[in-house]
């Protein structure tokens, strides 16, 4: 059995300014192992997240082909696509988007319930994860009563409640400030580890994309090898 989760093969994705066509992803391929962190780093502009949406089934691409566990998902349906993001693959963004009127505790145990997991099971794992990112004392409280990044923190939870292979996070730190920056990043990190996620960062966080264990550079719409630890 292979030991690949993501494969992505000649992706190309192309907008359309006025009479002005923009080339931002120019044929990328990538191969990424279950259980491997991956962040990818580049100047905006350079197709980054439109990468990550591709990866995630937010996007589709003008041509080539997303496989994530050995599935195809390019050819998906809207309604295949959405239970792939459901089931398969969990985000982060740089905004938390907590819903205002939930608990934290409530806001990472909504994706379970919308997925059909009975509420007791639920909340046990909603519960569990709060407790990875250091927030069971807060798991009662509001958005508006969490700090900027207990809010991401929550968020961070929130990816995983559904058990999801794959984490996709876009720039989760860019609103923070270094000290939640660093915070957030390494329970990121930790997190994925501990429970066998893959992960892949969009980041202009040098601090979060060392912490990776191989890091890509997205330039002029192709991806090249960073560091490697």
């Amino acid at each position: 059995m292979s030991n690949i989760l993501v494969r992505a093969e000649n992706i190309v994705k192309n907008y359309v300014s006025g009479t002005e066509t923009l080339y931002i992803l120019k044929g990328i391929n990538l191969q990424i192992e279950k259980g491997m962190s991956v962040a990818i780093t580049g100047q905006s502009g350079s197709g980054k997240s439109t990468l990550l949406n591709i990866l995630g089934g937010l996007d589709r691409a003008d041509n080539g082909s997303v496989f994530i566990g050995g599935d195809e998902i390019t050819c998906l349906s809207e309604k295949e696509m959405s239970a792939y993001r459901s089931k398969l693959a969990g985000f982060i963004f740089q905004f938390h988007y907590l819903l205002k009127d939930f608990t934290a505790l409530e806001n990472i145990m909504i994706p379970a319930y919308i997925a059909g997991m009975n509420k007791k099971d639920a909340m046990d794992r909603a519960k569990s994860l709060l407790a990875d990112v250091n927030l069971e004392d807060r798991k009662n409280h509001f958005p508006s009563q969490l700090s900027g990044g207990e809010r991401q923190r929550v968020a961070v939870a929130r990816s995983m409640v559904n058990d999801p292979a794959l984490i996709l996070a876009d720039e989760p730190t860019g609103n923070l400030d270094p000290a939640n920056s660093d915070i957030v990043s390494e329970l990121l990190y930790t997190a994925a580890q501990k429970r066998g996620k893959t992960l892949i960062v969009v980041t202009h966080d040098e601090k979060a994309s060392a912490r990776a264990g191989i890091r890509l550079v997205l330039e002029n719409g192709q991806l090249t090898q960073g560091h490697v630890q």
